[in-house]
């Protein structure tokens, strides 16, 4: 009798494994291993920090979309010494007429710190797919960038974004931003997820690592617009020496264009980028119910025509779904509130960052929970947005290398490297999305999926084909 007790014990161990094995076994954990994980901050004599020359010349310039539509680009740049000209002069390709625009000039102090002059101008009512140039400054130190216009939007119009997050100014970081720059797919528009400059990691937050972080992505955020996520870097809390309004630096830096869509702040907003929906959340903001970040949120969603912008994607800076040790499980709270909407909205793709590695999800949720029934597992859900992770690009913290084990099974792929994004949207139905190893002198491509539209794809026929 007690063989077969323990026979029968046996066997039931064994399913018992055999469906936990079912459950818990996920994707792929990369085997690569970087030969450093913290890369320190690079001086402040850098040649990428280097001052641009002349008396008050313009330095930090960095666009964004101007507006919802994206036939405005929102044009920053600081002047350090006075506050110069508010005028951006600028023009078409082969055209020998020059507009202005007329901006304005702000300044903020942080504990023992004073701002340059800050510059803030709005170009608006831009040709679309169109090239322009434009000037800021004044007599001998004007400087000339240039940007491209988005295709208006539309169901099958192709177009690329960039992602990065947690970017910093270590080596690290110039080589995420350098691959980047010189990806054989092209950004055409970098979504960044959070965590910019880490001056809150400097003694009493010291605010000229924001400046030379300005100076540092110059290179492409003058040329391309950057769509601005705050992370908990930006926060700026610092009550022990007197600095006790959140996101100071960041929002007197970064303005973007949160009035277009209706939002009551800077931190969450939306707008249209050729066949994209893009949404941006806050993460440190609160966001439960009756929360103004919440009802705007339940306002914004139903105005999505998907016939006009078919790809819904919304950024945040903390993921919903991670399985890294670090930061394990800090975005519950919001995935909570927000992930049925996410669902029921058919959002594509999620982009986060915080984590510092790379992970990206199955289409999976976890909504079916209620106090009684229990039923509170990730499944399965072609409903579903994938969650994509990408909290790599290089900060002085180092990378996050601790994984929750076995891996589970909505995570599809995960690696602790440092790297870049590029979505390049197809059409209407197909986007293909890379993620991008920086190794010592080149971007590897290490994870790769081709993504099927939730709208335009019906649940029998949507899949995901992995490579």
């Amino acid at each position: 009798m007690a063989i077969g007790w323990n026979y029968a014990g046996f066997v039931l161990l064994v399913v018992f494994l055999l469906e936990a094995a079912d459950f818990c076994d996920g994707g792929v954990t990369s085997s690569f291993v970087r030969t450093a994980n913290i890369s320190a901050d690079m001086p402040l004599d850098s040649d990428v920090f280097q001052v641009p020359s002349g008396y008050n010349a313009p330095q930090q310039v960095h666009i964004t979309q101007g507006d919802y539509e994206g036939n405005a680009v929102l044009v920053s740049w600081t002047t350090p010494d006075e506050p110069g000209s508010n005028t951006v002069l600028y023009w078409a390709e082969n055209s020998k007429t020059k507009s202005h625009a007329e901006g304005i000039v702000i300044t903020y102090k942080y504990f023992n710190y004073t701002s340059g002059f800050i510059h803030h101008c709005t170009i608006k009512n831009l040709k679309f797919e169109a090239k322009y140039y434009y000037e800021v400054g004044i007599g001998n130190t004007t400087r000339q960038f240039w940007f491209v216009t988005p295709p208006r939007s539309g169901l099958d119009v192709p177009y690329t974004f960039g992602v990065i997050g947690d970017l910093g100014q270590t080596y690290d970081s110039n080589r995420t931003l350098t691959h980047y720059v010189l990806s054989p797919i092209k950004g055409q528009t970098l979504f960044f997820v959070g965590d910019l400059s880490y001056a809150d990691d400097y003694p009493f937050h010291d605010n000229v690592r924001w400046d030379t972080w300005g100076r540092f992505i110059e290179r492409s955020a003058g040329y391309q617009p950057w769509i601005w996520t705050a992370g908990n870097h930006e926060i700026d809390f610092a009550p022990d020496i007197g600095e006790t309004k959140t996101f100071k630096p960041y929002k007197n830096r970064y303005h973007v264009p949160f009035k277009a869509s209706a939002s009551t702040s800077p931190l969450w907003y939306s707008i249209k980028r050729a066949s994209a929906y893009i949404i941006v959340l806050s993460s440190y903001s609160a966001y439960a119910k009756s929360t103004p970040q919440y009802k705007w949120l339940f306002n914004e969603l139903p105005k999505v025509n998907r016939t006009e912008t078919p790809w819904l994607i919304v950024l945040m800076h903390c993921p919903l779904y991670n399985s890294y040790i670090h930061h394990y499980m800090e975005g519950e709270t919001m995935r909570v509130v927000y992930e049925a909407w996410f669902v029921e909205y058919k959002v594509d793709v999620v982009f986060a960052g915080h984590v510092h590695a790379y992970e990206r999800s199955e289409r999976i949720s976890n909504i079916a929970y209620n106090i009684v029934n229990g039923n509170c597992t990730p499944i399965p859900n072609e409903s579903a947005p994938v969650y994509i992770t990408v909290g790599d690009g290089g900060n002085l913290e180092g990378l996050a290398t601790g994984m929750t084990e076995p891996q589970p099974s909505y995570s599809a792929y995960r690696e602790a490297s440092f790297g870049h994004g590029i979505l390049d949207i197809k059409n209407r139905t197909h986007a293909y999305f890379g993620w991008n190893r920086n190794e010592d002198t080149y971007a590897v491509e290490a994870d790769s999926v081709w993504l099927r539209n939730r709208y335009w794809t019906s649940s029998e026929e949507s899949y995901i084909v992995s490579s």
